[in-house]
């Protein structure tokens, strides 16, 4: 592509060199007329690519894969996973990596396209995806950037010119998605059952090389490594928590080893705090209820620890002793940093034995008068809200009293926890009904609603006359909100 050096392009791939097994090489399907529906600017502008010179008809050409850049590589990944619990073999069933672009700072990204087509993978899927989701998992991807959470971004959605057929005939796009990589819980998974048994080592090296070369040089590399990503899927982990972020689907192979927030199919934000929450309208039992998602992530870590047992101890019972010891720490770091996570959002300064009982009090409160969970903050911190009677109930108002003299504590000051306080408690999240509205409008044509939403979710700790409309909850109403998988 004559433009290539122009945009800044930087190919260096490297996954696309590993086994066969683990992989295979395809081109993406051709779309019958593509056209450019969003460009995430600030995301290219940080990958040092720049695509000013570039008309939409051939940025619309580039994005759907009809037109690939020069220097990519092709392939979809062969991976595992443990989905709702039962083991199955997977795959990118309509998702290609183009290839590897270093940015200017020769950091390393995967630019994988999503629903582009066909892979052997796909199984009886027809490798397409929906405008609808591809432009969901674009605002909730760049809301979390927004937010502060690692995540996979959005760098652009295209729709096809085709129809692809769910429960009706919907408009057909590619979103393209940009992640430090994906190699996932499930990939380790996946060459723990290969034939050629070096599979498992070959990607373990290339892991530790590609994310993590500082432990390069360690005697126990699998060990650290499992440690690494523990404390990585804790702290994400609470920072979904800290947000009111539901993912919806935390199978093995959407956890990754990288430790950002990956595939943002059934995803929402909870509006009422109840731990319970479920959206996701496969998900029946609540197994990845909001209050279910750190037993659930401690879960995955053991899968992968088992996947490691092999390269931490010649003998397997050595391994599995190891092994079990350092994930049953992830319940401890992770209770360390929710605690820490939670006085932040309340401004306490240091740590006091009543704490713990001072944020459950809250959460109590939060659940039994059915409390806006991000809201209940925003009223702590004297944000200008629409004035809300339930914070005139009398065990909310001696609540406030008891946080008030804790706030005294510890050299604090009110100036000190406001300014915690606004660092972790976001003034506007992607609430769901915002969300179905730019999706509504947007299959309607319109994509005035999806752009002024990602334009408030830029900045959500921040003020302005434009945050209010998107603060509140949903109007209440009898139908309960559903996500779907939008495969």
């Amino acid at each position: 592509m004559s433009n290539n050096n122009k945009i800044g392009w930087r190919f260096d791939n490297t996954y696309s060199k590993l086994p066969n097994s683990m992989l295979t090489k395809l081109p993406p399907t051709p779309v019958k007329a593509p056209e450019l529906i969003v460009l995430n600017h600030s995301l290219s502008k940080m990958l040092g690519l720049d695509f000013t010179d570039v008309s939409d008809k051939n940025l619309a050409s580039i994005f759907s894969g009809n037109l690939l850049p020069e220097g990519s590589d092709t392939i979809a990944q062969a991976y595992a996973g443990h989905q709702f619990g039962h083991f199955t073999l997977l795959g990118d069933g309509r998702a290609i990596i183009i290839g590897e672009h270093l940015s200017r700072n020769n950091k390393r990204f995967d630019i994988q396209f999503k629903g582009s087509g066909k892979t052997p993978y796909s199984r009886n899927g027809d490798g397409r995806a929906a405008l609808g989701p591809m432009l969901r998992e674009y605002i909730i991807s760049e809301a979390m950037f927004g937010l502060g959470i690692p995540t996979t971004r959005s760098l652009a959605v295209v729709k096809t010119g085709e129809k692809v057929i769910r429960e009706n005939a919907l408009d057909g796009a590619v979103l393209t998605r940009v992640a430090e990589s994906h190699i996932r819980v499930g990939t380790f998974q996946y060459t723990v059952i290969a034939e050629d048994k070096r599979d498992l080592k070959t990607l373990f090296d290339y892991t530790i090389d590609r994310h993590y070369p500082n432990i390069k040089d360690s005697k126990t590399p699998a060990i650290d490594l499992l440690k690494i990503v523990i404390e990585k899927q804790s702290k994400l982990i609470v920072d979904w928590m800290r947000v009111g972020f539901i993912h919806g689907v935390m199978n093995t192979d959407n956890m990754t080893i990288s430790g950002e927030t990956i595939d943002y199919g059934p995803c929402a934000f909870m509006d009422t705090y109840d731990p319970e929450t479920v959206f996701s309208s496969i998900d029946e039992n609540g197994r990845y209820a909001f209050f279910n998602q750190p037993g659930i992530a401690k879960w995955n870590l053991a899968r992968f620890a088992e996947c490691l047992v092999p390269l931490i101890a010649e003998d397997k019972n050595t391994g599995i002793k190891i092994a079990t010891e350092i994930v049953n720490s992830f319940s401890e770091i992770y209770t360390k940093n929710w605690f820490e996570m939670m006085r932040n959002k309340l401004g306490l300064l240091g740590k006091e034995t009543k704490d713990e009982k001072l944020i459950m009090d809250l959460l109590t409160w939060m659940h039994k008068n059915k409390a806006d969970y991000t809201n209940t903050f925003c009223f702590l911190m004297n944000q200008n809200l629409e004035k809300n009677k339930i914070y005139d109930n009398q065990s909310f108002i001696a609540w406030e009293k008891q946080w008030q003299e804790r706030l005294k504590t510890n050299n604090n000051s009110p100036e000190k926890s406001l300014k915690l306080m606004r660092l972790n408690n976001p003034l506007v999240i992607p609430r769901n009904h915002k969300v179905e509205e730019a999706l509504e409008s947007a299959n309607s044509g319109d994509l005035n609603p999806a752009k002024n939403l990602l334009k408030i979710l830029e900045k959500p700790y921040e003020g302005g006359k434009e945050v209010n409309k998107y603060q509140s909850p949903a109007p209440p109403s009898d139908k309960i909100y559903k996500t779907f998988c939008g495969t």
